[in-house]
């Protein structure tokens, strides 16, 4: 099992201008990412998971207000018809990035790991057929050229009631809470207990979860978009020095012949890309 926990909650606050300033830099290289992905005609898949109201939507406009329009999808596919439902990944494969591309999913395949199991929208063999297979689909995936990264944003109870009511409230916002919504939201342990069995058995070497806290959601996105740009190549990439709330983020990598260090401290990254072939 393998999981990367992003965990900037010592963060309580983040100041709009220092948001603003970091946001800037970080979309300006992932605008130099999408560029590399159109040239090398890159496949890459990018999964946004996690309870209601903790913040995906939000996350995918963010990563995505600058991007080539023609070149990255948002997905958020409705309920599944019945074929859909019996053809799990046909389903997910039909909505897979071309070369090219880059896909965005507002929940993904994973929805049949937790929300489908706990709401009964699944047959428990359904359920564990899924469980049983999706680590070689993934990998199979990924052999063809699919970069996949499979964020996992995760808030607290008592975070996800405030958000909640606030949606009720919201003359704006209330269409978002739907009855499916406030069933889901009385099920917490359940959620948790699935979630769990889902790291556990789908958080691999290959297709790691990243787990995002999202009680602060500046900071969720933030810390997600520099996640996905330290790790990922690309051309006339800039390394991003730490500003003050990602200083104990350990998510650097870089690689020696062929050898991958990864979870670097940008310290041990600095010293380390010294004799780096890919930096």
């Amino acid at each position: 099992m393998k999981i990367i926990y992003l965990d900037q909650s010592e963060y309580k606050k983040l100041h709009s201008k220092t948001y603003a300033l970091e946001k800037r830099r970080l979309q300006i290289e992932l605008l130099k990412l999408q560029e590399d992905i159109i040239k090398n005609q890159r496949k890459i898949c990018i999964v946004f998971e996690g309870r209601d109201t903790a913040g995906k939507s939000s996350a995918i406009k963010f990563f995505s207000e600058y991007l080539r329009p023609k070149n990255f999808n948002y997905i958020q596919l409705g309920i599944p018809t019945k074929w859909e439902s019996s053809h799990w990944f046909q389903r997910w494969e039909k909505v897979l990035p071309k070369k090219g591309q880059i896909t965005f999913l507002d929940r993904s395949w994973y929805t049949r790991a937790v929300t489908e199991p706990v709401m009964n929208y699944c047959t428990e063999q359904q359920y564990r057929k899924f469980m049983n297979t999706v680590n070689k689909w993934e990998q199979n995936h990924i052999k063809s050229g699919l970069e996949l990264t499979k964020f996992y944003f995760s808030l607290s109870k008592e975070q996800q009631t405030r958000r909640i009511h606030a949606r009720k409230n919201s003359s704006l916002k209330y269409w978002k809470l739907s009855k499916h919504d406030e069933k889901i939201v009385t099920k917490w342990d359940a959620f948790t207990l699935y979630k769990d069995q889902m790291f556990e058995k789908t958080g691999t070497e290959i297709a790691p979860w990243i787990v995002i806290n999202s009680n602060n959601k500046m900071i969720g996105r933030l810390t997600s978009l520099r996640y996905l740009l330290n790790k990922t190549n690309y051309e006339n990439k800039k390394i991003l020095k730490p500003v003050k709330w990602t200083q104990s983020l350990n998510n650097y990598s870089a690689s020696i012949e062929g050898v991958m260090f990864e979870n670097l401290s940008y310290d041990q990254f600095l010293i380390i890309s010294k004799y780096s072939d890919d930096i």
